[in-house]
């Protein structure tokens, strides 16, 4: 009853395209998508309010500042998004290589899935697990792998996914595609890690300046300054 009030309210567009972010922030995102735009409205509404009544200029600085929240939390959004995908990315590379063996083994795909999320404990098996919940409630495992693809944030798992759904319809082996999956994914993290290291100088460079520069002057300076304050 709630929540249709509420779906009234909203842009059916805007809550359709919140709601699509939260999914891909998986089960351990809490918040509803009508909770996050109550919480958006009410900081927006307060942040307008306190900046009229604090600032001078409140009138210009109010819906510039409401404007920055408003933002700020669909870029909260997309930040969490994209730190869920990369760490479902480090995952993989493990649950894949694991389940391509039990594949090897002569299970079928869901025999194989179960095995694996059985000896692999991690947030993208329990995705699959999820998957695995929903074929036991009735969804075919193709509804079930398709419904998932929507709750993770990264192509190259929801690539793997597809391959798994067009092998299990057509009865083709997946281990070869599973394969190139794994060798795509171990290229990318590799590729991050020097990646990572290329920002190292830029970062010592900024903490240099920021910390040492100023103690190196301290030091200079020093002797002026304490004969300046003995004078």
């Amino acid at each position: 009853m709630i929540n249709s009030v509420w779906a009234r309210f909203y842009p059916k567009s805007t809550i359709k395209r919140i709601e699509n972010k939260i999914k891909l922030l998986g089960a351990s995102f809490n918040y509803s998508v009508y909770f996050f735009l109550n919480m958006r409205l009410v900081l927006c509404v307060t942040v307008f309010i306190l900046s009229l009544v604090i600032f001078k200029y409140g009138f210009i600085i109010a819906p510039i500042m409401t404007l920055l929240v408003y933002l700020g939390m669909d870029k909260y959004l997309d930040y969490e998004i994209k730190k869920r995908a990369k760490k479902l990315e480090k995952e993989a590379l493990f649950f894949m290589e694991v389940l391509v063996l039990t594949l090897e083994g002569g299970r079928n795909l869901e025999h194989a899935i179960n095995l694996t999320v059985a000896n692999v404990d991690s947030e993208l098996s329990w995705e699959f697990k999820e998957t695995l919940q929903e074929v036991h409630l009735g969804k075919s495992l193709n509804e079930a792998l398709e419904a998932m693809r929507k709750r993770i944030p990264s192509e190259v798992i929801n690539n793997a996914i597809l391959n798994m759904i067009q092998a299990n319809t057509y009865g083709t082996s997946i281990t070869k595609s599973m394969y190139n999956q794994i060798d795509f994914l171990r290229n990318k993290q590799l590729l991050d890690v020097k990646a990572e290291i290329a920002k190292l100088p830029t970062k010592v460079s900024v903490i240099s300046v920021l910390f040492f520069v100023p103690i190196m002057l301290l030091i200079i300076l020093a002797p002026v300054l304490i004969k300046f304050i003995g004078n």
